[in-house]
């Protein structure tokens, strides 16, 4: 490889410079960490060892990529400029390592896949039996998260699919539709709202006690813009930051709340009661990073994905 280098008499000559992949990764576990000590028990080498090789990679570079002035040790300018690339070139030579097992007959494989935490509770569960079903050599990694950081893993290639809404996505997201979702007020059998004909009036919330999920969820916000668009304040009794938690509180009888439709086809004791005017619908997307390249067991759940898409 080979960078220009400054020296003391101002003039620009090339050397030839051997940065390898370790001193990269030493590189961004320092700037990860702020901290040497930190940094080196993560990468399980002495510190010693990895200060040296920060200095080598300075040296071959010819610039100053830490600041170690202060408590914690920052990237200077030059580093920022230079981390910035390294990451980008670790997670396409990654990607690379991947493409190059990637096995075209899913005989085996790996795939990284993350939903918004409504989704765990009736989608993903059907998903994931019929893609085991088919391609049961291939293992997977299935986690909930927000929208956003499912976004940012996708850029950073941590993740392989995402499950979210749509809605304006970063730049390098591509997002296909794939069904509407439709939030409606649910309630147990025992609740009083249970048996009634008819549309409720949203006003009328204001005297009913509500269990609903906490303001990170994507849900939940969906739900405030609705209540403060018509002017409404909700008597919130509960929060919880788990759909289980909530659905076993409604079942009991003396909460309602508000969650997609679907969930409740997924329950023979919980009931839909309409709003009037009606909660928001929201459309699904299936997200992935735009690249030229994506596993065979990606492009497989994606297939997956939208055929269960179009049962719905």
């Amino acid at each position: 490889m080979v960078v220009a280098h400054h020296d003391w008499y101002g003039l620009w000559r090339p050397i030839v410079a051997s940065v390898e992949l370790r001193h990269i990764r030493y590189l961004l576990a320092v700037a990860d960490h702020a901290n040497f000590t930190r940094a080196a028990e993560s990468l399980h080498i002495s510190q010693p060892t990895l200060s040296q090789q920060i200095k080598q990679l300075e040296r071959t570079l010819g610039v100053i990529l830490l600041d170690r002035s202060g408590r914690t040790v920052r990237l200077t300018d030059a580093g920022e400029a230079y981390a910035q690339h390294a990451r980008l070139a670790l997670r396409d030579l990654d990607a690379g390592e991947r493409a190059v097992h990637d096995v075209q007959d899913l005989s085996r494989g790996h795939l990284r896949i993350a939903m918004t935490p409504t989704f765990t509770t009736y989608f993903i569960g059907p998903l994931v039996h019929r893609f085991r079903t088919a391609h049961p050599g291939i293992t997977l990694t299935v986690r909930e998260s927000t929208q956003e950081r499912i976004e940012a893993d996708l850029l950073a290639d941590r993740l392989d699919l995402g499950i979210a809404f749509a809605g304006a996505h970063p730049v390098g997201i591509d997002h296909r539709a794939l069904f509407t979702e439709t939030l409606r007020l649910v309630v147990g059998s025992d609740h009083p709202l249970a048996a009634r004909r008819g549309s409720l009036p949203v006003r009328q919330l204001s005297r009913e006690a509500l269990g609903l999920l906490s303001p990170d969820f994507a849900t939940r916000q969906d739900i405030d813009a609705y209540f403060a668009g018509l002017g409404v304040a909700p008597h919130i009794a509960v929060e919880a930051n788990s759909i289980s938690a909530l659905l076993e509180f409604v079942r009991r009888g003396s909460l309602a709340t508000v969650l997609p439709d679907a969930i409740a086809h997924e329950h023979a004791d919980l009931h839909l009661v309409p709003l009037s005017p009606p909660l928001p619908t929201r459309t699904v997307e299936l997200l992935r990073r735009n690249t030229a390249y994506h596993s065979a067991a990606a492009r497989a759940f994606a297939e997956v994905v939208r055929v269960a898409a179009q049962e719905r």
